[in-house]
């Protein structure tokens, strides 16, 4: 009789996971428990299994210890701890790994996002949507921070194509099988939106509720605009050039041989027109540095013809290093 007692458990425990949320920790010890609270509150009332995936990203206070004695509490609750900082992109990359549900939420530690948001988000999905992102239409951080945000949503939407009013609210939900071949780097979580699309995923937004921190200080500076810019010119070159360098490269490097033709031509001209001295001029090292970057960049544009044939025909890499993963192994 035990025996037959035990069987729907084991079928209970391999049961597919519905809903996987994921929250990437950084000296949030103060906020983790209130979240985890709203959290467990909220998703059993959908109705569906769930996980939590909490990833440390190499806090420095007791982030790590409060996610222990939450993870010991609740069995829902994951925790993957990283052995250094590597930063958000990198933390909601390991959620996404890790992550075994068919849909997966991220949302920030810092109580800023709302967790009653999520019905709504799922409400979305439930329409046809692959990606729904959340919009801070009332966001509650400074003046200048809501402006500078303003302007880089503008300029994001405006090159990529894909029209949304805040790529860097954190509080998303994708459908699994859209995000997980994607691989981030440097600060590109908010991209994830765009790269969804590339995939032929239907991208939304609605507006979702923002408070003001309450515990903490904030980890994002005005310098991080530099670097959201920076990694929207790889994804747009990515976007177009991904699977052919050449062109970027080769297209450089023949506009220079050509520079370097009537840099050559012009004092061919001098030389026998006006019989003007070929060394008095600058021209003869304008021809070579032409040439040069010109071969040169022809070069390099095969050498990323290579490089991009390796990428493809080779198998992914993360770009983190997990210390240790707690509760993955009680899910079995």
């Amino acid at each position: 009789m035990a025996m037959a007692a035990s069987a729907p458990q084991n079928e209970a425990a391999q049961a597919p996971i519905f809903l996987s949320v994921i929250t990437p920790i950084y000296n949030e010890e103060k906020n983790i428990p209130i979240l985890m609270g709203h959290l467990l509150e909220l998703l059993p009332t959908l109705q569906k299994s769930f996980e939590i995936i909490a990833v440390n990203d190499g806090s420095r206070d007791g982030s790590l210890a409060e996610l222990r004695k939450q993870a010991t509490l609740h069995p829902e609750i994951k925790v993957v701890d990283f052995r250094r900082n590597y930063g958000q992109t990198a933390a909601i990359m390991a959620g996404i790994d890790h992550a075994s549900g068919s849909v997966i939420i991220s949302i920030d530690a810092d109580l800023q996002n709302d967790p009653q948001d999520i019905p709504n988000l799922l409400a979305k999905l439930d329409e046809g949507f692959d990606v729904v992102s959340g919009w801070r239409k009332d966001r509650q951080d400074a003046a200048l921070r809501n402006f500078v945000s303003r302007v880089a949503n503008w300029l994001i939407s405006r090159i990529s194509g894909v029209r949304l009013h805040d790529y860097g609210c954190t509080l998303k939900a994708y459908r699994s099988d859209v995000v997980k071949n994607v691989r981030l780097y440097g600060e590109m979580h908010r991209f994830i939106p765009i790269y969804a699309t590339w995939m032929g995923a239907k991208v939304v937004d609605i507006p979702v509720r923002h408070y003001a921190r309450r515990h903490g200080h904030s980890n994002y500076g005005l310098e991080r605009i530099v670097k959201v810019i920076l990694d929207l010119i790889v994804v747009k070159f990515l976007d177009r050039y991904m699977v052919k360098p050449i062109y970027v490269f080769g297209g450089f490097g023949i506009l220079s041989l050509l520079f370097g033709a009537v840099s050559f031509l012009t004092m061919i001209v001098l030389k026998l027109v006006d019989n003007i001295s070929m060394i008095s001029t600058p021209l003869p090292l304008v021809t070579v540095m032409a040439v040069m970057t010109g071969v040169s960049s022809i070069l390099m544009g095969l050498l990323a013809e290579m490089l991009v044939r390796i990428y493809f025909e080779s198998q992914h890499r993360t770009n983190y290093h997990v210390r240790e993963r707690i509760n993955f192994e009680r899910a079995k």
